[in-house]
């Protein structure tokens, strides 16, 4: 007698957004679920596990990022399988609470309403019918690691209603499966889709029932401590279910046109965006002149996308032809499909005269500098970090208010800071950009009380 394999879920990470799809099959069909937009990753596994995609399931319309749903059902044949309640331009398979699809001859997949980080968000549970094995939720935006989706994306408005469904929908799903069944979040890696981070990496409906604030507190204290956290998200996200819900096509990943030194200096001169993706240690010690540093080894994508006008051109410089395809997929997944521009080297092949620097720091400097000479801290984390602890007598204009507030940063040598140095070396760009001497602190936040600098909190505001 032949042994029964498990299903096989296969997942896809995209931690740079904090993001998971997943790819499940039983050895000959496959289901694929939130797919990103680059969905040359989803064939390629297709390809490797040599099994046939038939359904392609949304669990809502994403507001973090631009679904390759669509796509990926038009080049496969697949089913794509949207909530009948979603208002979208295009055909799709709808689908609606309680209904069960059957995927190849073991796969019973079924719909659940679970309203919260969307009004039609749906979660998936799985179901082995050759061991009637609840086997997981796919549970995208709803149940997660540690914690919930968010459920204020859709505006102040809605909140009040969406946080309440959030509370709701999670208990039905710790109510309706087994402690066993796994579960399997779109969100919750790093995504500002998630209402809290956590760091694991898997879970059960059991460990979230023992753990999940959602699972143990009481609804008013849940709705009041999960309100009381929520910070900015990036402004993108207002451009990303629009886009979901019109059936975004497969990206273009080819590379953009080449552009030398003196197109580089024309597209900074007429006002665009010139993106250097080093690192902040390499774009500091040398640079060309009126580029902004948005390096490829920190939160790339969520800062760049977050600051760039929406629809603004965009040129992206890398060290290598693999550093701008790298750019581009992730921008892809965000919706800026095509770079106005690109080129490949080093500042020197990217400016048409002397080069621009400035001094990196830590705090151990910047508490030594204080006692000689006044100086301008600049403090660029989120309004919720400055508030929680901030070094006396900084100013604080969070990374992604600062391009239209650097004008507002008082007079002086300007010393910059975030949490660890990423966000740092972006603003830092911006204000070399806008002429002003600057020095950056590539430190971690942490070491700032370790080496004297008098630290305020909440109680001082």
């Amino acid at each position: 007698m032949t042994e029964l394999r498990e299903l096989t879920i296969v997942t896809i990470d995209t931690p740079t957004l904090g993001d998971r799809s997943y790819l499940v099959h039983d050895g000959e069909v496959a289901f694929v679920v939130d797919p990103q937009r680059d969905i040359d990753r989803v064939l390629a596994l297709l390809d490797e596990h040599d099994v046939r995609l038939t359904h392609v399931l949304e669990t809502h319309l994403h507001n973090d990022y631009v679904t390759g749903g669509f796509a990926l059902a038009a080049r496969t044949g697949a089913a794509y399988v949207v909530n009948a309640a979603d208002a979208v331009s295009f055909t799709r398979t709808p689908v609606t609470d309680g209904e069960v699809l059957a995927i190849g001859t073991r796969m019973r997949v079924t719909a659940l309403a679970t309203p919260g980080h969307t009004f039609t968000h749906l979660s998936y549970a799985l179901v082995d019918a050759a061991t009637d094995t609840a086997v997981g939720v796919f549970s995208g935006g709803s149940l997660l690691y540690g914690a919930t989706g968010r459920p204020d994306l859709l505006g102040a408005e809605h909140t009040h209603d969406l946080v309440h469904h959030q509370y709701a929908s999670a208990r039905r799903l710790a109510d309706l499966l087994p402690d066993e069944a796994a579960v399997f979040p779109t969100h919750g890696f790093g995504s500002f889709c998630s209402a809290t981070q956590s760091d694991a990496t898997s879970s059960t409906i059991g460990r979230e029932r023992q753990a999940n604030p959602v699972l143990v507190q009481d609804v008013d204290t849940w709705v009041r401590e999960l309100l009381q956290g929520l910070g900015p998200w990036p402004a993108y996200y207002a451009h990303m279910a629009p886009a979901n819900a019109a059936g975004p096509g497969e990206p273009d990943l080819s590379a953009p046109a080449v552009a030398d030194a003196v197109e580089l200096r024309r597209r900074i001169e007429a006002g665009e965006w010139v993106v250097d993706l080093r690192t902040r240690t390499a774009y500091a010690a040398g640079h060309a002149p009126g580029t902004l540093n948005f390096g490829l080894d920190g939160g790339f994508v969520t800062y760049l996308g977050w600051l760039l006008p929406w629809g603004a051109p965009l040129t992206l410089l890398g060290e290598t032809s693999a550093d701008v395809a790298r750019a581009q997929r992730e921008l892809v997944r965000i919706g800026i499909d095509r770079p106005a521009a690109h080129a490949t080297g080093g500042p020197e092949d990217w400016a048409t005269g002397a080069l621009a620097s400035f001094p990196t720091a830590t705090f151990a400097d910047l508490a030594q500098v204080r006692h000689h000479r006044e100086v301008v801290v600049l403090d660029v984390r989120r309004a919720d970090e400055h508030d929680a602890a901030r070094i006396a007598g900084a100013v604080n204009i969070p990374l992604h208010e600062l391009p239209t507030r650097v004008g507002e940063v008082p007079a002086g040598e300007v010393w910059v800071h975030c949490a660890g140095g990423y966000r740092a070396s972006v603003a830092a760009s911006l204000l070399d950009a806008a002429g002003r001497t600057l020095v950056a602190i590539d430190d971690s936040f942490d070491h700032a009380a370790e080496v004297g600098l008098h630290l305020v909190g909440p109680e001082s505001a």
